[in-house]
């Protein structure tokens, strides 16, 4: 029955956003672009100057991924008094943990701080808590138990910019604390050692964007440079380059912006995934059946990071963390094999929730700005991936909560136009914990005010979004030609990664496509498999996710896509991964 609904809305759904989402052509470059960058080939040229980069001594520095300038880790605010006190902990021989979150940056950054701090000879130990026993971030009870245990400093990686009473706590209790977070700070910092967060007021340093585990990167470079200055001779021997491939995996996991640092980060980060020497990163790019030197971001993104998040979401997270840091090539295929089940599990589990939260959010108004559904049978771990769906489905903010005896914890995604944490803090009085970024936030509320929570974020949203045309814009770079399309475009695409978030590939759009051949595809029929030409040339096309357009498919179609080369048991060909379909002739 579920199963049967689902199937009814994601057809029905698929085929109104179809016909609403508008697509937006970049203007052309101009002229002085198009001299500035005449040493570039078209499309490359019209993709740079789309990118922001108009001129060529800007667009060889992004292509090379050139670092920004001041991008040294002693320009982040706190960083000194970070070092001073992790330097104090090594020599004195304190014990330490480093305290991070149960997502794959949260992951990745505690690894590479425990790897740096046990390569250093320190007492050191990682702690990311439970998801369904501790929730989100720091918390009493774990600071409690540390502290018991001898601990004399902690460090929080990706989590910890808005734990006042958390950083109180631990004060109180003698432990000196240091915060590394990338996310919104609230209007009070918590009263720490040092607090490190790019986004914090007062902090010039030159990028925002770092994700948790890019900041525990330039910690590390930080420290290590503090003590090769003392001629800690030990530090002499870490490489900061075997860093990065966690960087890589933590960034483009977490979704930060492929741009600036983080881009510079990526790339080195890929080069290093691509001849892996991590005994867990070896076994899970097998398990996924990748093959390691054509490792790209999207791959993270979409194959080795959902199966670094899958431990956290159903169970612990000391499974991913364990595969990182692992130097046992048995315990790296036996944690890599897990990782791979529990994602499968993952995925099963969202499905179900996501037909059921489809249910609850359109019950009572299908026209609502704000999606919202709760449930106490919905699995806490899965529903930020829930919210995700509803939010890319219907274009609206979209919220996921499981409720317990006491408290509702939720999951936010959100539009460009809608900043979810700004409206979060607007009820900040209703609420225990929140936090995330514009298009990402959770929260945690008593199960009083839920209702209340839910009918102002709602007020908010109508306040915000009722006077703007709430259909989602898919941006392209240029118009093409079909037969224009020849294989060198790949070469220069290719320059441009890592492409991602922030970075997408190259969009184009062809026109008047005759529509040769189409077919269902995938296990359960939703992907389509197309073949187009213009007249002269003929492409394959494959369109994920848009089966619908099997009983409604036009004879002539405009169709927008990236460009790819297609590999598939052992033959490559050149194909059209389509974005969207439009009947020749309708409106943009």
């Amino acid at each position: 029955m579920v199963l049967a609904f689902f199937r009814l809305c994601y057809t029905s759904a698929c085929i109104m956003e179809n016909s609403s989402k508008r697509w937006q052509i970049a203007p052309v470059l101009t002229p002085e672009a198009e001299k500035s960058l005449s040493g570039f080939p078209q499309p490359l040229r019209q993709i740079l100057f789309n990118r922001g980069y108009s001129t060529k001594d800007s667009a060889l520095n992004f292509l090379a991924a050139t670092p920004p300038p001041n991008s040294e880790p002693s320009n982040l605010l706190g960083m000194e008094a970070a070092v001073a006190r992790l330097y104090s902990a090594i020599v004195k021989k304190e014990n330490i943990v480093f305290y991070g979150d149960y997502d794959a940056d949260g992951v990745t950054a505690t690894a590479l701080m425990v790897q740096v701090l046990s390569a250093l000879d320190s007492r050191v130990e990682g702690y990311i808590p439970n998801r369904f026993d501790e929730g989100y971030g720091l918390n009493i009870e774990a600071l409690d138990n540390l502290y018991e245990q001898g601990v004399d400093l902690i460090v929080t990686v990706d989590c910890g910019v808005r734990s006042i009473e958390e950083a109180d706590h631990a004060k109180d209790l003698g432990l000196d604390l240091i915060i590394t977070d990338h996310h919104h700070p609230g209007e009070e910092l918590p009263r720490v050692v040092a607090v490190i967060n790019p986004k914090q007021l007062g902090d010039n340093y030159p990028d925002k964007n770092l994700a948790g585990v890019g900041l525990a990167y330039k910690l590390a470079v930080a420290l290590l440079d503090h003590l090769r200055r003392k001629e800690y001779t030990r530090a002499d021997l870490i490489d900061e380059t075997d860093l990065l491939d966690l960087v890589a995996l933590g960034t483009v996991a977490d979704l930060a912006p492929l741009i600036d640092e983080n881009r510079s980060l990526v790339r080195a980060g890929l080069n290093a995934i691509r001849q892996p020497r991590r005994q867990g990163l070896q076994a899970l790019i097998g398990v996924c059946g990748l093959v390691p030197r054509r490792v790209k971001a999207s791959d993270i993104g979409f194959v080795l990071g959902p199966r670094l998040n899958a431990a956290g979401r159903l169970d612990s997270a000391l499974a991913a963390f364990e595969l990182l840091t692992t130097q046992s090539i048995n315990d790296a295929g036996r944690l890599a094999q897990q990782l791979d089940n529990q994602n499968r599990e993952r995925q099963k589990i969202t499905r179900e929730i996501q037909a059921r939260a489809e249910q609850i959010a359109l019950a009572d108004d299908p026209d609502t700005l704000l999606l919202f559904a709760v449930d106490p049978e919905f699995n806490p771990g899965i529903v930020g991936l829930a919210a995700s769906r509803l939010n890319e489905r219907y274009y609206r903010p979209a919220i996921v909560a499981h409720q317990g005896e006491k408290y509702t914890r939720g999951s936010c995604r959100s539009i460009p136009e809608f900043h979810i944490t700004k409206a979060l803090d607007q009820c900040e009085e209703l609420m225990e914990h929140h936090g995330g970024h514009a298009a990402a936030a959770g929260f945690t509320v008593r199960n009083e005010n839920l209702s209340e929570l839910v009918s102002r974020l709602r007020a908010i949203a109508s306040e915000q979004l009722s006077d703007i045309d709430l259909r989602p814009v898919l941006h392209a770079d240029l118009e093409i030609q079909l037969s224009d399309l020849v294989p060198e475009i790949l070469e220069q695409l290719e320059i441009l990664q890592p492409t991602g978030y922030g970075n997408p590939q190259g969009i184009f759009v062809s026109r008047e496509l005759k529509v040769d051949d189409y077919r269902l595809v995938g296990k359960d029929g939703t992907h389509l498999k197309l073949t187009v030409s213009d007249g002269w040339i003929t492409y394959d096309a494959i369109a994920f996710g848009q089966g619908y357009w099997h009983t409604d498919m036009p004879i002539f179609a405009d169709l927008m896509y990236t460009f790819e080369k297609n590999e598939f048991n052992g033959k490559e060909n050149l194909q059209l991964k389509v974005k969207d379909i439009k009947p020749s002739n309708s409106d943009d």
